[in-house]
C-alpha cells in the first residue's frame, strides 16, 4: 500500500490509503487530512496497523512530532485506531471531540486526556485556520459523531458522510452523491436515526466549497447542493423503512 498526498484546499492535505481487498473488486480508499497551522490539527488517525505508513507520510509535510490536535468523527478504527501511537509520538498532542465520544470513550481509551468540544466550539490553529466542532449524532451512525468546518477556506471535514467505493481522483467536481447512494445501498451503514436527513440539511448552512470524504474523493464545488441530496436520500430511505415495518 502507498499513501498518496493533495492539497485540496489552502493548507489542506488529503492523504489518501488505497485498500483493493476492502470491498472488492472496486477497493476502498482510507484518507487522512492534515490542516496546517502553529498547532496544526490531524482529523482521522487511520487504523492502527496502517500508522507507520501514515506517521511517513504526514513527515513529507510536517514533523509528525509537531501535530498539536488529533480529532476524527466517531470511535471506531479506521477513524481513531492509531490515536496513542499519534500521542506517543506528538508530546504536545492532545485528541479533541465533543463530549459523547469523550464519556462514552475517549477518557478511558486515550493515553491522555482527551478535550472536550462543545457543539460550534472553534479551535484557532493559527495562520488564519479555525476549525468548528458541529454535533452530528446519529449521522450517519454513531452517537458520538461530529464533524469539523475549517472556516478559512470553507472545507468540511466530513468523516463517512457521502462514503463510496473505488479509488477515483483526489479531487471532483463530479457527482458524489449518486457514489454515495450505491455504497449506502451495498453496505447499509447508517443509522436511519429520524432526525437525519435535517442535520445534515444544517450542514449545508456552512455552505462549504470543498467537502473532504474520509472514504472516496474529495469535492470542489456546492458542498450545500450535494449535502441537500444526499439529506432527501436518507429522509427517502427513512420513509420507506416506516412503510415497511
Amino acid at each position: 500500500m502507498t499513501t498518496t498526498i493533495t492539497e485540496i484546499a489552502d493548507g489542506i492535505f488529503r492523504l489518501s490509503t488505497y485498500v483493493p481487498a476492502v470491498a472488492p473488486p472496486a477497493g476502498f480508499t482510507f484518507n487522512q487530512f492534515l490542516v496546517l497551522g502553529d498547532e496544526p490539527l490531524m482529523f482521522h488517525t487511520g487504523l492502527r496497523k496502517m500508522f507507520p505508513l501514515k506517521r511517513d507520510a504526514i513527515a513529507r509535510i510536517i514533523a509528525p512530532e509537531t501535530l498539536r490536535f488529533i480529532a476524527f468523527g466517531h470511535y471506531e478504527a479506521d477513524e481513531c485506531g492509531a490515536m496513542n501511537d499519534w500521542l506517543a509520538i506528538a508530546p504536545n498532542a492532545e485528541v479533541a471531540h465533543g463530549q459523547t465520544g469523550v464519556y462514552v470513550s475517549l477518557n478511558d481509551m486515550a493515553d491522555r486526556t482527551p478535550r472536550m468540544l462543545q457543539d460550534g466550539e472553534v479551535i484557532e490553529l493559527g495562520r488564519g485556520k479555525r476549525v468548528r466542532y458541529i454535533d452530528t449524532p446519529h449521522t450517519p451512525h454513531g452517537w458520538d459523531a461530529g464533524v469539523m468546518f475549517e472556516e478559512s477556506t470553507g472545507t468540511l471535514l466530513c468523516g463517512d458522510l457521502f462514503t463510496q467505493v473505488g479509488n477515483g481522483p483526489a479531487l471532483t467536481s463530479g457527482d458524489i452523491v449518486g457514489p454515495a447512494i450505491a455504497a449506502e445501498d451495498m453496505f447499509k451503514y447508517s443509522a436511519l436515526a429520524p432526525g437525519m436527513g435535517a442535520t445534515i440539511r444544517s450542514l449545508a448552512k456552512t455552505a462549504p466549497k470543498t467537502l473532504a470524504l474520509m472514504h472516496g474523493p474529495s469535492f470542489s464545488g456546492d458542498g450545500a447542493a450535494a449535502l441537500h441530496a444526499l439529506a432527501d436520500d436518507y429522509d427517502r430511505r427513512l420513509r420507506a423503512a416506516m412503510t415497511t415495518h
